[in-house]
C-alpha cells in the first residue's frame, strides 16, 4: 500500500491548459473517487499518475516517491480500464496470471498467487472457462484480478462500471468496496456517475474545467456544499436554486416571499436560495411555499412532486403511499437548518 501525492499539477495540450495546478493527497489504504462531468479532467489524472500521460508541469508522489519520469511498470500501479481487455483465447486462470508475466516467482507461487485472488473475488469455479462463457460482471472481475495478482502499492480505476448494465453496476460497486475492505489498498477511483461516487468512496474529488472544486467525505459534499456546482452536481435529483435577497437572517425571494433562515453569514445582497428536494416536503400545516403539482413521479417508496411557485418549478419529495393529486395546490416545508445559500455574484456557499 502506499500514499499518492500530487502537487500543482497542470496538463497542457499544445497552448490548451486542461489541468489547472491541481493538488490532492490520497491517505495509505483510502478510497478516493474522482468525479465530473465529461472533460473536468478526472480521467486525465488518473492517467497522469499512471505514467500513460506526460505531466506538463507539477509533481506525482507514489510512496513518498517522486514517479514523475517513472515508466508505469515502474511505478508499482495497477490500472483497470472501462474495456475489459481479457485474452478471449485464454481462461481465466490465465488472464488473472497475465498480471504476473514478468514476475520472478517461482511456478507454484504465481498459481498459489493465483488461486488466493481467485478466492478473494470469489472465481474459484470459474478459473477453467474462457471470457465467452462469463458475463460481463464476471469479465469484469477477471480484470480486476489480473491487476490484484501483482499486489501493487495502488489501484487506479478508470470507469470500470460504466459498460455494464444498472443491476450489475449495482453489484460490482458492492463486491468492489466489500474487496477494499478486505485487502485494503489504496484505491483511486474515476466516475462520471456521482451516485459510484457518493456509495463507494471514503473522499470524494468532484472536478470542473480542469479544477478541484472540492474535496470531502460523501456527508460533506453533500450537505455542505462549497458552491453551486458541487450542491447541482451531487444528488439526484438536483438540489433547487432560487433567487433572492439576503439581509438580517431573512431571505427575500422573487415576488416578494420572505424565508428565515439559519445562518451567520453577514452578507447582505443577492443570494441563491437551496433546497434539496430530500429537505422540501409536502405539507398538510401551514408551508413556507405554495404551489401547483404539474408532475408526479412515483419511486415506490416516495414520490418526487414537480411544483409550480410564483413561476418557477420546484421539486419535492411526499410519501410513495400518498401522494398529492396532480394539479392541486399543496404546500412545502423546509427546516431553516436544511437550507443552503450561496452568493449571487461568485456561486461561494455563504456560511
Amino acid at each position: 500500500m502506499a500514499t499518492v501525492s500530487i502537487k500543482n499539477l497542470v496538463k497542457s495540450y499544445g497552448k490548451t491548459e486542461v489541468l489547472h495546478g491541481i493538488n490532492l493527497d490520497v491517505a495509505d489504504g483510502e478510497f478516493v473517487v474522482l468525479v465530473g462531468p465529461s472533460g473536468c479532467g478526472k480521467s486525465t489524472t488518473l492517467r497522469m499518475i499512471a505514467g500513460l500521460e506526460d505531466i506538463t508541469s507539477g509533481e506525482i508522489h507514489i510512496g513518498g516517491e517522486l514517479v514523475n519520469h517513472r515508466e508505469p511498470k515502474e511505478r508499482n500501479i495497477a490500472m483497470v480500464f472501462q474495456n475489459y481487455a481479457i485474452y478471449p483465447h485464454m481462461s481465466v486462470r490465465k488472464n488473472i496470471g497475465f498480471g504476473l508475466r514478468t514476475s520472478k516467482a517461482s511456478k507454484a507461487e504465481k498459481a498459489a498467487r493465483i488461486d488466493e485472488v481467485a478466492e478473494l473475488l470469489s472465481m474459484t469455479d470459474l478459473l477453467d472457462r474462457r471470457p465467452n462463457q462469463l458475463s460481463g460482471g464476471q469479465r469484469q472481475r477477471v480484470a480486476i484480478g489480473r491487476a490484484m495478482v501483482r499486489d501493487p502499492s495502488a489501484f487506479l480505476f478508470d470507469e470500470p462500471l460504466s459498460n455494464l448494465d444498472a443491476q450489475l453496476r449495482t453489484q460490482m460497486r458492492l463486491e468492489i468496496k466489500k474487496l477494499h475492505q478486505r485487502v485494503g489498498n489504496t484505491i483511486i477511483f474515476v466516475t462520471h456517475d456521482q451516485v459510484e461516487a457518493m456509495t463507494m468512496a471514503d473522499r470524494i474529488v468532484i472536478m470542473k474545467d480542469g479544477h478541484i472544486q472540492q474535496v470531502g467525505t460523501p456527508y460533506d459534499v453533500f450537505h455542505k456544499p462549497t458552491n453551486k456546482f458541487v450542491a447541482q452536481f451531487i444528488g439526484a435529483p438536483s438540489m433547487n436554486m432560487i433567487e433572492g435577497s439576503l439581509a438580517d437572517g431573512i431571505v427575500t425571494l422573487e415576488g416578494g416571499l420572505q424565508i428565515p433562515i439559519d445562518t451567520s453569514s453577514t452578507h447582505r445582497g443577492p443570494v441563491t436560495l437551496g433546497l434539496r428536494p430530500d429537505d422540501l416536503l409536502v405539507s398538510s400545516q401551514d408551508g413556507q411555499f405554495e404551489g401547483q403539482v404539474n408532475v408526479l413521479e412515483p419511486l415506490g417508496s416516495e414520490t418526487l412532486v414537480y411544483v409550480s411557485v410564483a413561476g418557477k418549478e420546484l421539486i419535492a419529495k411526499a410519501s410513495g403511499r400518498t401522494p398529492p393529486v396532480l394539479g392541486s395546490t399543496i404546500k412545502l416545508n423546509a427546516a431553516p437548518e436544511n437550507m443552503h445559500l450561496f452568493d449571487s455574484a461568485t456561486g461561494e456557499a455563504l456560511q
